[in-house]
């Protein structure tokens, strides 16, 4: 199917969050034991001045104009976010993060894990349901099979045993599923709101971890090179991504940029295997196979 240098943009923009997601894994086993909710209140306060530095820049270059009074205005200067935006997006960055680390707190991680990963399944079926879109086979099997590759990824081909005490914890990670793949097919419906607006969302997601923090965790501040641990995953992986994502699944391929977001758990492993953090297997080999093939097949 053909789409529009525009579209194919979009798509290629938004990639390049799964490829930044792909380094969150081991940024996060870099950065020790700081605590989720700390961190996350960590990486979102840098995340947070990625979106404000373009404004910063526009400003800047205003004042330093000795025609100032002829200068192009900002586009939509006092524009303000409709408070469902709002919403929407403290939903999609907030309450995702939150549900994932409940999660993690009542089901077993592995469990937990797979479960989480079919949001990417999510977007490519919710997609269908877009006004212009449609869900096609090719798209359906090839989202399939990535989830069959995150499944040999997250189980090692070990298989999965789903045990009824830890209900709360999987119920909670289908809701992280359904919160990121809610948002982003949500996040098309507004594409008329800015990327800019990410900032906001995720000045309020720091805050919000910042509270979670307080009432759950110790602080535990992080010592020599895992602040660069930190500084990496608010400017990469739990800071940029969301910006190019935003971007992608607003003006790009949004069911094939669901499928290919089964290439951040791949990417995660293969760069754990590359820095020593865990060993190749066929498992990872059967996955690759899995993963590519299937996002090659929901491009159509």
């Amino acid at each position: 199917m053909s789409s529009s240098p525009s579209v194919r943009r979009g798509t290629l923009v938004g990639s390049t969050a799964v490829l930044m997601w792909g380094a969150l894994a081991t940024l996060t086993v870099l950065s020790g034991d700081i605590p989720p909710f700390q961190l996350l209140a960590m990486a979102f306060t840098l995340a947070t001045f990625i979106g404000l530095l373009p404004a910063l820049w526009r400003g800047l270059a205003t004042r330093s104009s000795r025609y100032e009074e002829q200068a192009a205005p900002v586009a939509n200067p006092g524009y303000k976010l409709p408070l469902a935006v709002w919403a929407l997006g403290i939903y999609g960055l907030f309450g995702y993060h939150f549900a994932y680390f409940m999660a993690l707190r009542l089901a077993p991680p592995v469990a937990a894990n797979l479960i989480n990963y079919l949001w990417p399944l999510l977007i490519v079926l919710f997609a269908g349901l877009l006004p212009g879109e449609r869900l096609g086979g090719r798209q359906v099997v090839g989202a399939l099979a990535g989830f069959g590759g995150a499944a040999l990824l997250v189980t090692g081909g070990g298989g999965l045993r789903l045990d009824a005490q830890y209900a709360p914890g999987y119920a909670l990670a289908l809701l992280c599923a359904f919160i990121w793949s809610s948002y982003s097919v949500l996040s098309r419906r507004v594409g008329a709101v800015p990327t800019r607006a990410v900032a906001g969302f995720c000045a309020a997601t720091a805050a919000l971890a910042l509270v979670c923090h307080l009432l759950f965790e110790t602080t535990v501040w992080p010592v020599g090179r895992q602040w660069a641990a930190v500084v990496a995953l608010g400017l990469g992986p739990i800071g940029a991504a969301f910006y190019t994502w935003d971007y992608g699944v607003k003006r790009g391929n949004i069911q094939t940029l669901g499928a290919l977001a089964y290439g951040a758990p791949l990417l995660s492993t293969l760069l754990l295997v590359a820095v020593g953090l865990a060993e190749p297997s066929w498992t990872l080999a059967a996955a690759c196979a899995l993963i590519v093939g299937g996002a090659a097949l929901a491009r159509g």
